[in-house]
Order: structure tokens, then sequence, then C-alpha cells
């Protein structure tokens, strides 16, 4: 059933048409054409792991209910060239202003959309990416039925740039809710260096590496070990689980696997994933004892690390997220990948090891009008907030003369 078609202006030497269709998770006999259509064009495209069937389907299958979400189709010459998933949700902005709102590959509840999509955008087809993805955030912010506010989340540096000129071309507010970075290893740059890996860290992180490698090997030899297969992941993921969640109850605090959603998700992508060598999962030991879990993604010569769980201990010295990850890099190397990429997120590891980064911000497009204004306020008296607590932190720790 089409709810909405809208033809745009000739594209190069075609039209541009799009259609906004209604879908559930199950994928049942009535939109079971979303999967064929989808790995079809990931073919044609260069979109990311998380515009990949691996991800998109089983996020859909474990969509929340209510979660009201449509599939955009873009055709040029009836040939699909362009897919995302948008789903609509009222959101209440700061607890009193409601938002009716359509987002992209996210669903507007905050405890499923902690699952993090990053790398987002919409999966287009190589030969007019470009174009097909300025046209479709066109006629997202023109057309969409009751869009008072377009949400993405974690796009990259080239979508952000079109998303920013088609709200100039509109004359929309382009509110950046999260500015951050993805820093990651550009294995490239390693390799015409002529040295190792960690040779070309910083002095005192490599003394830090060295000095916890030492201090493993003392327990036993360290064993850096991938999952070979589907039961072996599942049993590194049950691992991770339990190193992630003794952290982060420590700490007093949820972890990723509070989202119900998270486990289930996973395993689901796992089962799926390995046979296709899109899912690494590593394990790390040393004398028999596991001291850290890897969960990773890999795609068209990226590894994406996207969960981690660590045994931390009193001795800050040992450091078992560092040694993780250093051998995580130092395998991809080894196989001839291209980049280990950390993603978004503020963790001091991220700057340490890595040597190259890409911006990643979450943003929303909305026309100018009084909500929209009123939301803007309020997000500059937020910001202004959060700079004023840090301040007054800081001041709190700042020793006394």
């Amino acid at each position: 059933m089409m709810l909405v078609r809208d033809y745009g202006e000739a594209m190069e030497d075609a039209p541009v048409a799009v259609e906004l269709l209604p879908i559930d998770g199950s994928i049942n006999q009535d939109n079971a054409w979303l999967e064929v259509a989808w790995k079809d064009l990931e073919t044609r495209a260069d979109g990311s792991f998380f515009l990949s069937w691996h991800w998109i389907g089983p996020w859909l299958k474990h969509l929340p209910t209510g979660a009201n979400a449509h599939a955009m189709v873009v055709r040029r010459n009836d040939r699909i060239v362009g897919l995302a998933i948008l789903c609509r949700r009222v959101i209440r902005r700061y607890g009193i202003l409601p938002m009716p709102s359509w987002l992209l590959h996210e669903t507007g509840d905050p405890v499923f959309d902690g699952l993090t999509i990053e790398y987002n955008g919409i999966l287009v087809d190589r030969s007019c990416a470009d174009q097909t993805i300025a046209e479709s955030l066109l006629w997202m912010a023109r057309k969409l039925p009751g869009c008072a506010a377009l949400v993405l989340a974690g796009l990259g540096a080239r979508e952000e740039v079109l998303a920013h000129g088609v709200a100039s071309s509109l004359g929309h507010r382009l509110q950046v809710r999260r500015a951050d970075a993805a820093r990651l290893v550009d294995l490239e740059l390693v390799r015409r260096s002529g040295g190792t890996y960690r040779s070309g860290l910083g002095r005192s992180t490599r003394a830090a590496v060295s000095r916890a490698v030492r201090l493993y090997e003392a327990r036993g030899v360290i064993d850096y070990r991938v999952a070979g297969d589907v039961d072996q992941a599942l049993e590194f993921f049950d691992g991770l689980e339990r190193l992630h969640r003794a952290v982060w109850e420590a700490r007093g605090k949820a972890g990723s696997f509070a989202n119900p959603a998270f486990g289930p998700l996973h395993r689901d992508l796992i089962r799926r994933g390995m046979n296709a060598g899109v899912v690494r999962l590593c394990r790390l030991s040393a004398g028999g004892q596991d001291f850290g879990y890897l969960y990773n993604f890999v795609w068209r010569g990226r590894v994406l690390n996207y969960q981690s769980g660590f045994a931390y201990e009193d001795d800050n010295r040992i450091k078992p997220g560092l040694v993780s990850h250093v051998l995580a890099i130092e395998d991809a190397l080894a196989r001839g990948e291209e980049c280990y990429d950390f993603m978004a997120g503020g963790a001091g590891h991220k700057s340490h090891l890595s040597n190259a980064q890409t911006s990643m911000n979450w943003i929303t497009l909305s026309p100018d009008q009084l909500s929209s204004r009123l939301e803007d306020k309020l997000h500059r008296i937020e910001l202004a907030l959060r700079r004023w607590r840090r301040r007054m932190k800081g001041l709190e720790q700042r020793p006394t003369p």
C-alpha cells in the first residue's frame, strides 16, 4: 500500500520518484520485498555497515511496539536507487514541547534507540549517490506528513554537508543536538610509515601498553582468539555481557545490556552475521583467565568496534582495554584491512590509540516556526547549564591554596 508518492525535479536525465510505504518488523509476506530490494541495492551502494541488511534486518525484527515504521523507496527510471527506514513519533522535548517527528533509522523510543546507530544515512546507488541523498532529504523535509522535525542521528560528514544544503535551500532550522567525532586507526597510514603500529603510538601510551603486556605475560601466555563459528561467537558474547555488566553495576549505572532489546537483537545479528564474515568476536586471556572481549563489525575493509567487556583490577597498571584493542588492531593490520574504527564517544583510549578522525553529528531539521524556535532556545539554555555545571565541578575539584 502506497501512502505518499511524489516526483522530484529532473536529476540529470531522469526524474526521481519517492514512495513512503508502511512496513512492520516481522517482514511478513506483504513486505518481504524489502529484504530483496535492500540486498540488491547494497551491491550497488557504498553504505556503512549500519546501512546494510546485516544491521537493518535484525533492527526491524526487534522494533518495539508502536514504532510506526515506513520504508522510503527512491527510484529513477523504475530502478531503486535509494532506501531508508523512517519512524514516526511525537517526541516531547524537555518534557513540555510535543514535536511530531520523523526519525531516520531510529524510533524515538530512548531505550530502544540506545542501540545507537552511527554512520547513518540513506542507502543509495553509488552512480548517483550525492544527488539521491540530497533529493531524498529535500523530499523528507518538504513532503513527510505532519513533520515538525526530521531527526537524523549519527550522520557522517558527507551526509551532514548535504543536510545543511537542504536546510539552507528551504530556510529550515538545523540544530546540532550532539557534536562528536569517530576516532579511528587508518591502517594504510601505519603501513606507509614502514613501522609497526605500536611504534607509532605516543611515548606514554606505548610505555603503558608494554608494561600491561608484561604484567599479563607474568601470569601466562596472552591468548588473543577470534571466534571461529556461531556457537563460539555466542559464548564470547556471553563472556562480554558478564564483564560489561560487572563494570556498570559497580558504578551503580545501567550499561548497554539494561536495554531489553540489546541482547536478543545482537545474538540474532551474530547468528546471521558470523557466516557472512561481518561479525568478529574476540576473547583475550592470560594464564587461562579472561580479561577482555571485543564485539566488532567488519564491513568492506573496515573494522568497527561496537561493544566490549573488560576485567578491570585495582592495580591501574593492568589495562585490559588498552591491551585488547592494541592486539585487535595488530590483527586487523595483519589481515590487510584498511581501518580500525572506534566510532563516536569520548573514551580516553580512543584518542591515545587513533591516528585519524571524522565528524559524527546528531542533527534535527525543522521548519522555521514557533515550536522550533522555542525548542532551539531551550536547547541553548540546556547547553549553557551544562557548561556552568562543568565550571562549578572544576572549581569544586580545584585544590584550596
